[in-house]
């Protein structure tokens, strides 16, 4: 039954303890029978051998577990700003997520990222404060943050038993009870009490909050409240619902996962509040031949077929293809259609994910997610559906990449291999991308960070058994123009008995509203045959990637195709290609190039006593400070940087530091760089 199904996402900043929380709710669930934790390298959804030795996750894992009868599909994601791509295409697919906050570094940059990455998807979402066992934990401040960093209305619905060492429960501020959880049985026994005493009044004070704010956003509890009536825990838990599930508010729990205290009450909440696929509007996709022509598809196994390929792996075994199945059902070994590929595909065998585990099944239906083998045509963000009934889904967008290095093999005979396993992890990552320099002939691989390369490149070395030299980290520039330019270009010219002739006229223009070139047709009708558009867009594109003799792609670009000129008898794809390409480098020539470099949003958290220090190496390095905040004892730096002056920073900043400071990165801008 589909409202017994909850698909759920675990996201957060790096080290609030996604991981940690993941691992004891599948201990509480009975899925696993020992509790798995990171710092000992033995967490189940860290199963890389890159994960295990680094303490953090790389790659989202898919597990499912039961609890209360019903079922819950649970991705745990990296909170790596480097790995940013697992959380994109994980939230595609996603129901509702559960959002970890550490209590002591609250809401932190990767934190504000996630989060803004689940609203582009208008998703469902609760918070879980953890770390409140930590010196300096404040569950208040969190809240606060909450309010000013994310705009939204944080509902607590449950207070900490205690602070910091003598956190021994939660008060749920719903039944007005505390729930008190046993030590010696690792948290799986707990008992309902009354609230002690010292925090009565609190407690009071933060159960008339909530339900002040519910009354606000639910009009069936206004009255009531108004009167100063009871209003009973049930009809509560369904104004919190409601609420939630409309993204008004963001329900609030707290507690330790390391300590295993507060886990099962998100686990009832995850059913309480966050959507059955059935409680989803259709989801919504287009015709694959009518771009225009809108299709919805209901959250129902009687519908047509549909699913989104969300992510792929490569391992030892072959090639998994992660699906979310949106409508309809689908049976092992049956062939569903890629309309983007125009392919048809079968699904040799169909498994239900437990991180690296598989565990076969024959049928899936609306709501599930599984991994399948057996495809040969199909990427990434391809939707699958009934060949009679297809449907085209909205494909995940990747950012940018801004990191390269070069890589060769050490013997010419081993270029193959080295291919192959190039082009397996480019298809595993989207973010990750090969290219080979034309000056040169060096194969130059892009990715997210200096983390991303590095995990890259030990993963060849180790799992792929690929035997290569490797250079060193290095900025992946771009390019833009500095003024418009009108140019165009001409082809004329006989190719073995057939003359082919076009002129194309464009613009070039810098637009920062968008980061990918964007192209604007506006020949006037009838001018050239329509058939030749596409390859005149396909031309454009292309000439954008490769950009001015520099070679940097292009970025903040909008061309515009102003018009274009045929014979009859002598237009050609051929033809209108090469003049789109002529009249993209003609205009290159008469405007002035800019190069750009990636420029990083950077939080540093650093005790006070190196603040100068730290400050001092920033302004060595570039970096703009915008500003500085006080958390328990220590200084949180916030400001930018170019990427260029971030390679090596974690050793550097160690040494300034002793060890006692942090950081992290992620993507902001590009700004020209400095000549």
């Amino acid at each position: 039954m589909l409202e017994k199904i909850r698909n759920i996402g675990i996201i957060a900043h790096i080290d609030a303890g996604k991981t940690t929380f993941t691992e004891r709710v599948l201990y509480y669930t009975g899925k696993e029978h020992q509790m798995g934790e990171v710092h000992e390298g033995t967490a189940t959804m860290d199963w890389m051998e890159e994960e295990q030795r680094r303490g953090i996750t790389i790659t989202s894992a898919a597990t499912t577990c039961s609890w209360n009868d019903h079922r819950i599909n649970i991705i745990d994601t990296p909170g790596h700003v480097d790995f940013t791509a697992e959380v994109e295409r994980s939230l595609r697919v996603l129901d509702s997520v559960v959002v970890i906050f550490c209590g002591v570094g609250g809401v932190e940059a990767q934190s504000e990222t996630v989060w803004h990455q689940a609203d582009r998807y208008h998703i469902p979402r609760m918070a879980f404060i953890n770390k409140l066992d930590r010196v300096g934990s404040d569950l208040f401040r969190v809240i606060e943050e909450m309010k000013s960093k994310l705009k939204t209305i944080p509902l607590l619905v449950q207070l900490p038993l205690g602070q910091e060492s003598s956190l021994k429960g939660v008060i749920d501020l719903i039944r007005m009870k505390a729930i008190v959880f046993d030590e010696e049985s690792l948290g799986t026994k707990y008992e309902l009490t009354d609230i002690p005493e010292e925090h009565r009044d609190l407690s009071q004070e933060y159960h008339n909050r909530m339900k002040e704010i519910l009354a606000e956003n639910v009009d069936a509890l206004l009255e009531p409240y108004l009167a100063g009536q009871d209003i009973a825990p049930e009809e509560l838990y369904r104004a919190i619902r409601e609420t939630a599930l409309a993204n008004k508010v963001t329900p609030v729990f707290c507690g330790s996962a390391l300590k295993n205290i507060g886990v099962q009450p998100v686990l009832d909440a995850v059913i309480h509040y966050l959507p059955a696929p059935s409680d989803l509007e259709p989801v919504q996709g287009y015709d694959p031949k009518q771009s225009d022509k809108k299709i919805s598809r209901r959250h129902t196994p009687e519908e047509h077929f549909s699913g989104l390929a969300f992510k792929s792996t490569t391992d030892r075994h072959g090639e998994l293809i992660y699906l979310r199945v949106y409508s309809g059902k689908i049976n092992e070994g049956a062939a569903v259609y890629n309309p983007r590929t125009d392919k048809r595909e079968r699904i040799s065998k169909m498994f239900i994910m437990h991180a690296n585990e598989r565990s076969a099944t024959k049928q899936a239906q609306a709501g599930d997610i599984i991994a399948v083998i057996g495809f040969k045509h199909t990427s990434t963000g391809d939707t699958l559906c009934d060949r009679n009934h297809p449907v085209l889904y909205e494909q995940v967008v990747f950012p940018e990449t801004v990191a390269s290095m070069s890589i060769e093999p050490k013997l010419s005979a081993d270029r193959k291999r080295l291919l192959e396993v190039l082009n397996k992890l480019s298809k595993d990552d989207p973010t990750f991308r090969t290219r080979s320099d034309e000056d040169t002939g060096q194969l130059i691989v892009s990715g997210m960070g200096e983390l991303h390369l590095e995990v890259i490149k030990n993963r060849m070395f180790k799992e792929f058994k690929v035997d290569a030299n490797v250079g060193e980290p290095r900025v992946a520039y771009k390019e833009t123009v500095a003024a418009p330019a009108e140019a165009t270009g001409e082809f004329d010219r006989k190719i073995g008995e057939k003359q082919h002739y076009a002129k194309v006229g464009i613009k070039i223009e810098p637009d920062r509203s968008r980061l990918h070139p964007y192209i604007d047709n506006q020949i006037p009708p009838q001018s050239i045959p329509k058939q030749f558009i596409p390859a005149i867009r396909e031309s454009l594109q292309s000439s954008a990637l490769s950009g001015s003799e520099m070679g940097y792609p292009m970025i903040y670009l909008k061309i515009t195709v102003l018009n274009g000129v045929s014979r009859p008898g002598e237009a050609s794809d051929v033809a209108f290609n090469a003049a789109a390409a002529l009249a993209f480098r003609n205009a290159l020539a008469s405007t002035e190039c800019v190069v750009l470099e990636p420029i990083m949003k950077f939080d540093i958290v650093t005790p006070e006593e190196y603040l100068g220090e730290v400050i001092n190496d920033l302004g060595s390095r570039r970096g703009e400070i915008v500003g500085m905040d006080t958390v328990a004892q220590t200084r949180v730096v916030h400001g930018t940087i170019p990427i260029a002056q971030t390679f090596g920073y974690a050793t550097t900043l160690r040494s300034l530091t002793q060890g006692r400071a942090s950081y992290s990165l992620e993507p902001y801008e590009y700004r020209p760089r400095p000549k």
